[in-house]
């Protein structure tokens, strides 16, 4: 591991609270900020990501008293269903039947209820419940504040904030402080959000002031302790810094090991259709628009860049999906008055009608899905090595900018498509016709917070995953995968015929649940082995998480609107329904950092895996996990490793907070966990 940061000084515990080891003798290659740090704040907790994930987080570490720092490269709260804009919540029909849900995330279904006195003020049909983004940050604060009362915590917001450098022990194995970098607008610039993301990234990660933007440096410790003689030291054992960037940019910039893209074929990932890691394949990214509806034509411009991106724009390879009203009405998250019930598509819906609004996030639209090392939007660890963002000072956020530019293009081209355009990539001529009755809704105070009408981040399926310590059964390093929580018929003639047979009977052995000894032994042949059907159980979990294996692959060709591009063949081989599955503590814990937590989607599992934890819920869970679990190893002096190194052999500790859990009302496992239940059928759906 390259651990090239900004180092602290060997003499660490020495040092008052304040001081910056600037002036003193620093580690070679160490970068040093063109200034010292304008502000030096302390808190308990650092949590790196004001998503679902890092609120959730937060709000447990509040209920708990602790003090809070959370940042964001943006400045709203809430991540999925706030600054990307996907405030449509992804669930499955027996979780929701059941509510079996974190506290904080039932919470916020409540509220949602509450402020439009209906779930779905929307009256959308791919959820239960579609909503405005910004009426969703407001009551992410509403529920931050209370948690903060109610539990005596305090907490420090840093908006447009991103971490630069981080600090380390003398042992690099705790970090101790982290640089980080806010930006206001400069003196006679335009005011945050007048520009997408692509247009601000650069400069949001430079020590320097810009046209754009002035900047404060933040460096941020731990809360002081006082040492025999008196004197106020931060100690980094006394703090915890809880990784919850969309990205996964700690883990990055910590350079822990992590995976990125497709993972290999193997005996726990079956279906996937490499023989070798490529990092390059992940899931389209989107940037989310919303567009309302109007009584009479509005004026459309075309972009200058349309005809760049307008072959990839389509319906749906179904050709039941070809049909205006069921695009507008599968995401409508505002529709104040009821229309008459027409047939769209292949269902009935309330016709759209002058006022309402939809936010877009579709696959053959607005979906942006690089695949090469040419234009992937995650950098890999290689390709951060070549650009420098791994030396001293290099960090600039670990993102391809032209690719966020094309992203950002795309949408807007797929806006006018909607409304003027007259093609269909995927089925052919004579299907799409104008619909010039919308006009996109931009500005300050419209849905998405922006000027330019695009959500302020993009709404991000997969991302950088770490690779968890070694652990009992999985020397090579923890990674919940595929075999973990598919309900998959891996009987089906793929399986048979794709997998050389060793794999395909060690396959068959990781699936045989209670026949697993007999099967081991050969008493049971491979033929015959009655699959488990259920996920995968773990001792340490410590949330819950339920969801289908869900695809949007990345293409085939470079760029991903090239006429004619397909998407990446093989990867939806798993698409489908899956098991209720846990969230294991090992899967949060990355390897040779001992004082950091991951939540969100940055959790130790295969792109398989991934595909299916990356929903709301789930990253609620996982915050709420990690909120927990900081508190209760700062309140018992022990560090999160120490709570699973033992496994499988039980620990005590590891009891103490699976209850605490539990009895905070965020559960670690789902109705009827046990090894002799087998029954889990009714949950594997959709």
């Amino acid at each position: 591991m390259v651990l090239r940061k900004f180092m602290s000084c060997r003499r660490w515990a020495a040092l008052p609270i304040g001081f910056l080891c600037l002036g003193t003798v620093l580690p070679p290659g160490v970068a040093v900020p063109p200034r010292m740090p304008d502000q030096t704040v302390d808190c308990e907790m650092l949590v790196v990501g004001g998503g679902l994930a890092g609120v959730a987080a937060a709000y447990e570490g509040l209920l708990a008293g602790r003090t809070i720092c959370l940042t964001d490269i943006t400045d709203w709260i809430g991540g999925q269903i706030t600054s990307q804009g996907t405030s449509a919540l992804d669930e499955t029909s027996k979780q929701r039947s059941l509510l079996f849900y974190s506290r904080g995330y039932k919470e916020l279904r409540t509220r949602i209820e509450q402020k439009y006195g209906k779930l779905n003020p929307g009256d959308c049909w791919v959820s239960v419940s579609c909503y405005i983004p910004k009426d969703a940050q407001a009551i992410l604060w509403d529920m931050l504040r209370e948690a903060q009362d109610t539990g005596k915590g305090k907490l420090k917001w840093f908006p447009n904030t991103v971490i630069k450098e981080l600090e380390l022990n003398s042992t690099g194995n705790l970090i101790a402080a982290a640089i980080a970098i806010q930006h206001q607008p400069a003196t006679s610039a335009p005011p945050l959000n007048t520009f997408p993301l692509s247009q601000t990234i650069e400069a949001a990660y430079r020590y320097e002031n810009s046209p754009q933007f002035s900047k404060t440096l933040i460096r941020f410790v731990p809360r002081p302790q006082k040492t025999a003689e008196g004197l106020q030291t931060a100690d980094p054992q006394k703090w915890m810094v809880i990784e919850a960037t969309e990205t996964g940019e700690i883990i990055a910039l910590a350079d822990v090991p992590y995976r990125l893209g497709l993972d290999p074929q193997s005996a726990v990932n079956p279906s996937s259709p490499v023989q070798t890691n490529d990092p390059y394949c992940t899931q389209g990214f989107t940037y989310t628009f919303a567009m309302e509806q109007t009584a009479t034509p509005q004026p459309q411009v075309k972009p200058p860049f349309y005809d760049q991106y307008q072959p990839y724009y389509g319906y749906d390879p179904d050709p039941n999906k070809a049909d205006f009203n069921y695009v507008f009405t599968y995401r409508r998250i505002w529709a104040p008055t009821t229309g008459p019930r027409l047939r769209a598509g292949n269902i009935t819906v309330n016709a759209p009608q002058p006022g309402h609004i939809t936010m877009q996030n579709w696959t053959w639209g607005n979906d942006y899905r690089p695949g090469t090392s040419q234009d992937n939007l995650i950098y890999s660890r290689d390709q951060l090595l070549q650009s420098g963002q791994l030396e001293p000072g290099g960090w600039m956020g670990g993102l391809r900018t032209e690719t966020l530019r094309k992203g950002e293009e795309s949408a807007l081209g797929f806006y006018y498509w909607l409304v003027e355009g007259t093609t269909d990539s995927q089925l052919g001529p004579g299907v799409k016709q104008p619909y010039p009755n919308h006009r996109l809704l931009t500005g300050l105070d419209s849905p998405m917070g922006t000027i330019h009408g695009l959500s302020k981040y993009p709404y991000m399926r997969e991302v950088r995953r770490i690779v968890g310590r070694p652990a009992y059964g999985r020397p090579e390093g923890f990674t919940m995968n595929e075999l973990d929580i598919s309900s998959a018929d891996y009987r089906a003639e793929f399986y048979q015929t794709n997998l050389p047979a060793p794999m395909y009977r060690q396959m068959w052995l990781n699936l045989a649940g209670l026949q697993t000894i007999p099967a081991i032994q050969g008493v049971i042949p491979v033929d015959q082995i009655n699959r488990r059907a259920r996920s995968t159980m773990y001792p340490d979990s410590v949330g819950i998480s339920h969801y289908a294996i869900d695809f949007h692959p990345c293409m085939t060709l470079t760029p991903p609107e090239a006429p004619g591009n397909t998407e990446r063949a093989g990867v939806r081989q798993i698409h489908g329904p899956s098991y209720p599955g846990q969230i294991p503590l090992r899967a949060m814990i990355p390897q040779k950092i001992d004082n950091l937590l991951v939540a969100g989607k940055s959790i130790a599992t295969s792109y398989s895996a991934a595909a299916a934890y990356r929903v709301h819920s789930f990253e609620w869970s996982s915050g709420a996990a990690a909120g927990t679990t900081a508190d209760f190893v700062l309140e018992h002096g022990v560090l999160p490793y120490q709570l699973v190194d033992q496994m499988p052999s039980s620990n005590r500790l590891l009891d103490k907070l699976r209850a605490r859990l539990e009895q905070n009302g965020n559960p670690t496992q789902f109705p009827g966990t046990s090894i002799f239940n087998e029954n889990w059928k009714d949950w594997a759906k959709w």
